[in-house]
């Protein structure tokens, strides 16, 4: 039991439902030779592998950061603490390094059945990335923020390059029924590309916004660290506007793509978009939250929001699958 605590399945479970979310987006797009399996037959099988090795080294990451974290977090989470409490830490380090090994075979399989390298490089820079995140990144200004964003947003991407070579080229026509021929730049998009950048960019954006906010709420822990977040650096005042800027920037950036989204696909767009209208609600109240006093209280709030609003996202394709 504590051991599935350590891992943090609620977090895995979003990956999961990320993972298998862009799946089913790109189901309908798979080429003839995947449909009739005269190309990879074990595709469905493949890719389950790969979502469980990308589970297995984020499961190994939640391990390795609370193994190091163990000094700030019997100040800032006292009641959650594990490691060192009811596992040793040497049996953290033989998991962390259990599941890394794990999913790395797994990576070397994937390499092998699809020819690309993409699969060894990704699975091998995320653990080390975890690991030196956790072992000295996380309390340093900004880049550690900067790291954990990076590889929110390289889970889309990975499954992107699963993908890509599997499905026919389709623009965004093809995915809309209401498409005016000779319309404005939207719809001459590539609908697969932009999905999954996209995707990365905004769980990458939505990540960093709530990593500062976690170390909003952390601040007496990492002192103990010496830690050099950006709470502690520029002071917790300064960091709530810079999540609000951050969010700001998110809800702007996407705006023109809802707009002429909807001046192409009119009441077509707003049935398929409509969870993100939800997400922009949820946005909104995060940047009405942090406008206030940044109390402990209020900054766990902002967290489980931007974690239901990280949810609704990955969960969009299920509902245009089910449209």
């Amino acid at each position: 039991m504590h051991f599935f605590r350590l891992i943090r399945p609620i977090n895995l479970l979003v990956i999961i439902l990320t993972m298998y979310g862009i799946r089913l987006f790109f189901l309908p797009y798979f080429s003839e030779d995947v449909l009739l399996k005269k190309s990879h037959p074990h595709e469905a099988l493949d890719y389950f592998l790969l979502v469980f090795s990308t589970v297995l080294i984020a499961a190994a990451g939640n391990i390795i950061n609370d193994y190091f974290d163990v000094k700030a977090d019997r100040i800032n989470k006292p009641d959650k603490l594990i490691v060192g409490k009811h596992i040793k830490p040497r049996w953290a380090i033989v998991s962390h390094w259990t599941l890394n090994f794990v999913a790395f075979s797994i990576a070397c399989y994937l390499t092998w059945a699809y020819e690309t390298f993409w699969y060894v490089f990704i699975h091998l820079l995320s653990i080390n990335v975890l690991w030196f995140y956790s072992m000295y990144f996380k309390r340093k200004f900004l880049i550690g923020n900067l790291f954990i964003a990076a590889l929110t947003g390289l889970v889309p991407l990975l499954c992107g390059i699963h993908f890509l070579g599997l499905t026919t080229p389709f623009q965004s026509a093809n995915f809309m029924s209401d498409f005016k021929e000779g319309a404005n730049w939207i719809s001459q998009l590539n609908l697969k590309i932009f999905f999954i950048v996209a995707l990365a960019f905004f769980a990458s954006c939505l990540n960093l916004v709530r990593e500062i906010v976690k170390d909003m709420e952390d601040v007496k822990g990492d002192l103990l660290l010496k830690a050099k977040t950006i709470p502690i650096v520029l002071g917790v005042n300064k960091a709530k506007w810079i999540s609000l800027v951050c969010l700001v920037a998110i809800i702007l950036i996407s705006l023109p793509f809802l707009i002429e989204g909807y001046s192409v696909f009119n009441q077509t767009f707003v049935r398929v978009m409509g969870p993100s209208f939800i997400i922009y609600i949820l946005l909104l109240l995060c940047c009405v939250l942090l406008m206030k006093k940044p109390e402990q209280k209020r900054l766990k709030q902002i967290d489980l929001i931007l974690k239901i609003t990280m949810l609704i996202g990955c969960c969009m394709p299920f509902y245009w699958y089910f449209l």
